[in-house]
């Protein structure tokens, strides 16, 4: 591994040593480098002179963080930024000699084009052949869709799962995160981890290759499975207050007088005690409560809506039964529950402003992970990453210091 670490912002992280060059751009690749930033490795974002990643000023609200879109703050931070030209050959040596040094390296190129810069798979192993290779795409070996953009809501579209969400009166509905990314980073950086894993006992590198469609799909494993084995019939949605297209009621999100409330699997006959309806009580076969999930649930929906949120709740709590209040952001983040959490972290941002953010949700050791660098601006440690690494020397010299 390498050792070129900014050790007192890293020691004792799990990944300490590990350097990544971060080729990609938007969200898969650098939230994948990000979950590795934050267990200790360091991680070397390329970007074009001037411009940088397309996502600095991808539309994402009307929110800039010193004139930067809030999206690349939330998945940059914890990086070093340098800046190569890829036309150049000149910056494509210099990226070269600095793979030659790195333990794992991260693509998102539209098909094809890696390759022409000569920094293919191959390409990059005859010169480290211990390298992780993570290599991610819109569809994966689906190559009738290769050439097609590989975005997240066209891979939502394309993989079934628009299907699952909303009412059954309702036209197919994406999920509001860009949620085939979100699988996609995440599925990359397990990948990448397993394969370090690896490499510590076989001294060998790997290519990790993954894709937006494959991921979103993997994400529908359970509802798929079902629909695999048992003939082919396609998921049907509640008619009202659906929650899963796949369980009976009265799983879903019902109004109340004041708010809202969702309910998971509660039995039908302990719902018809706690909320005295002979009505719900009247349905006493199990199976029923999935083929007749719509009337049970339209009964539901009818009591729910007489009184308020905290009356229910109260009536749930007493009885063990599983239920909640449904909350906004406004409303979660003033509860106690979310303070003790203390997922919020604020960074100092490159020229000076404060820069609110999510932490990374693991805990190590009972220690919360929180990291203090912000996203950096283009190209801000491109000088010094060029004397570190000695970039102006081929990458055959670079693997003899290596020691490749």
């Amino acid at each position: 591994m390498s050792t070129n670490v900014l050790a007192t912002e890293r020691a004792d992280l799990p990944l300490e040593g590990v350097l990544v060059v971060d080729m990609s751009q938007f969200l898969a690749g650098p939230l994948s480098s990000l979950k590795l930033a934050d267990l200790g490795a360091r991680v070397i974002k390329i970007e074009r002179p001037g411009k940088g990643d397309l996502s600095r000023n991808l539309y994402l609200s009307d929110t800039e963080v010193g004139g930067t879109n809030t999206l690349f703050h939330a998945i940059n931070r914890n990086k070093e930024s340098f800046a190569a030209d890829l036309k150049s050959t000149t910056d494509i040596g210099k990226l070269r000699s600095l793979i030659a040094r790195a333990d794992v390296l991260i693509q998102s190129f539209r098909p094809g084009v890696i390759d022409r810069l000569g920094l293919g798979y191959e390409a990059v192993r005859a010169i480290n052949p211990g390298i992780v290779y993570a290599s991610i795409s819109g569809y994966g070996g689906a190559l009738a869709w290769k050439d097609l953009p590989g975005q997240d809501l066209l891979a939502q579209a394309r993989s079934g799962l628009m299907w699952l969400t909303g009412n059954a009166d309702q036209p197919p509905l994406p999920m509001g995160l860009a949620v085939a990314d979100i699988m996609a980073g995440n599925a990359a950086m397990q990948g990448i981890l397993a394969a370090l894993v690896r490499s510590q006992r076989k001294r060998e590198g790997a290519l990790i290759e993954v894709s937006l469609l494959e991921s979103v799909l993997d994400l529908q494993f359970e509802v798929l499975t079902t629909y695999l084995n048992d003939g082919n019939k396609s998921p049907r949605r509640s008619s009202l207050s659906n929650g899963h297209a796949y369980l009976p009621a009265p799983y879903g999100v019902y109004e109340t007088l004041d708010g809202y409330i969702a309910i998971a699997m509660v039995p039908i006959d302990q719902l018809g005690m706690l909320l005295n309806s002979a009505e719900l009580l009247a349905y006493t076969d199990k199976r029923s409560w999935f083929t007749e999930r719509d009337q049970i649930k339209s009964i539901l929906s009818k009591i729910l809506r007489a009184k308020p949120t905290a009356h229910w709740i109260e009536i749930f709590l007493a009885a063990d039964a599983w239920a909640c209040e449904v909350l906004d952001w406004q409303t979660l983040m003033g509860h106690d529950a979310f303070r003790q959490l203390d997922f919020v972290q604020e960074l100092d941002g490159e020229s000076g402003e404060k820069i609110r953010t999510t932490r990374c949700p693991i805990r190590l050791d009972g220690r919360m992970l929180k990291s203090a660098k912000p996203a950096p601006a283009v190209g801000a440690h491109t000088a010094a990453i060029e004397a570190e690494f000695d970039l102006n020397t081929g990458p055959d010299d670079a693997n003899k210091r290596r020691g490749s």
